[in-house]
């Protein structure tokens, strides 16, 4: 008597290659795809809702915040030490100024120099935004361990290299509106 094989399951088994073990395609695609689809979520999410309530992009609230701590900077300061081109900065405090969030004044040491500094509103919109994404995210980072950390670096690197993002410029913000202060993107192709 001949014995019937059992049905097996449809249902990709796991495999230490990745692999579902039938055509090759990984069986981590969609989950990973899913994650970076919550992420960009989120970021959106937290750039519609500071939008909303406070008519600010998170690029903006970067900047007054820093303001808030070191008032009085030149545009080149405040865009070192925010991580954007001078060029992004100088659209941002535009709108900002046009706001009545900051005001623009002249060096009385070198006419050449503008500070940038807070207004009474800058100050309260300080005092009522929430923190941002990105300070909630690097909070909870440090509270990783630095192999945690490490790991976490080493794989997003690598999907920007496999989206093949890696010559795109990008500061460490996290808003989804930067794309819309940012001046023109310009690619060039790496030799």
């Amino acid at each position: 008597m001949k014995r019937r094989s059992k049905t097996t399951s449809t249902r990709p088994q796991s495999r230490l290659d990745g692999t579902d073990g039938t055509d090759g395609t990984g069986i981590y695609d969609d989950s990973i795809l899913r994650s970076l689809r919550r992420i960009m979520r989120a970021v959106d999410l937290h750039s519609r809702q500071l939008a909303r309530q406070h008519n600010l992009t998170g690029p903006q609230l970067v900047c007054l915040r820093r303001l808030s701590t070191q008032d009085g900077i030149t545009h080149g300061e405040l865009a070192e030490a925010v991580s954007l081109s001078q060029a992004t900065v100088t659209g941002i405090v535009d709108r900002l100024e046009m706001q009545g969030l900051v005001r623009r004044e002249r060096s009385t040491e070198d006419r050449r120099a503008v500070r940038i500094l807070l207004t009474d509103n800058g100050r309260k919109i300080i005092r009522s935004a929430p923190s941002g994404l990105q300070e909630r995210f690097a909070t909870r980072l440090r509270g990783l361990s630095k192999n945690e950390q490490a790991a976490i670096d080493r794989a997003l690197r690598q999907i920007v290299i496999m989206m093949e993002a890696d010559s795109l410029d990008a500061a460490p913000i996290l808003d989804a509106s930067s794309v819309l202060d940012a001046p023109p993107l310009v690619t060039t192709e790496k030799q």
